[in-house]
């Protein structure tokens, strides 16, 4: 796949762990990937800038906080919400380090894990902190709740873009036919979707999105994985 907006930049300042905050089974979406994802939806919209952007299953929102620290200039809003309320406790303290409020508590903690440990990975997380603080332009609102994506989602406001990471696998509440199980994420997505609300599902090669509410603007694959780009089709 050719990218068009996803930059061939290090982005080891991401890395989960270093600054943003990771716990075990938590996963890391590609950086660059997710850019490109989002430069794609941006581009199908139309609305251009004062972007809400909605992840209906964030886990711990690593891929939110990134857009948010990369798209400064367009994103106004972040919505996560996922099932596991231990996955949203992180989800809202990486959202948090979109301020400098927040930024200026992790570079505190990270201060006193130096103080503490004399740990080159951990002057590394400082480093990276300083370069990441300097992204912050602006005040992004944000807001993480508790829903099961597979049933109503409660929401009070139409996002402007819904990019969301598939969970596939052995994840039990998503067991099943693949292709219906993604037909039902689409149905619950239709209820919260604006006319103009443009959808980015990553998925990996097997799974399949269909549903005749909706219709498919683009798909790529891009090794293991694949992103399908929706608009609601009536």
């Amino acid at each position: 796949m050719e990218y068009k907006y996803g930059k061939n930049d290090n982005y080891e300042d991401f890395s989960a762990g270093r600054v943003l905050y990771s716990i075990k089974g938590m996963t890391n979406f590609p950086v660059r990937l997710a850019q490109e994802i989002y430069g794609r939806c941006l581009q199908h919209s139309r609305k251009k800038n004062n972007i809400c952007l909605y992840d209906c299953c964030c886990g711990g929102g690593y891929l939110l906080t990134v857009l948010g620290f990369l798209n400064q200039d367009t994103i106004v809003k972040i919505i996560g919400s996922d099932i596991n309320i231990e996955m949203l406790k992180i989800a809202e303290k990486n959202l948090s380090l979109l301020s400098k409020e927040g930024m200026k508590r992790r570079m505190h903690e990270i201060g006193q894990m130096i103080a503490s440990y004399q740990k080159q990975s951990h002057v590394e997380a400082m480093n990276s902190a300083i370069t990441i603080k300097e992204l912050i332009r602006t005040n992004i609102d944000f807001k993480v709740f508790q829903s099961d994506a597979l049933k109503t989602i409660n929401i009070d406001i139409k996002p402007d873009i819904i990019i969301s990471d598939v969970p596939y696998g052995n994840i039990v509440n998503w067991k099943g036919n693949e292709e219906s199980v993604i037909g039902k994420l689409l149905d619950t997505l239709y209820e919260i979707c604006s006319s103009d609300t443009v959808i980015g599902l990553c998925m990996n090669k097997k799974q399949r999105a269909r549903n005749e509410n909706f219709v498919l603007l683009e798909r790529q694959q891009v090794g293991k994985r694949k992103f399908e780009i929706f608009r609601k089709s009536k």
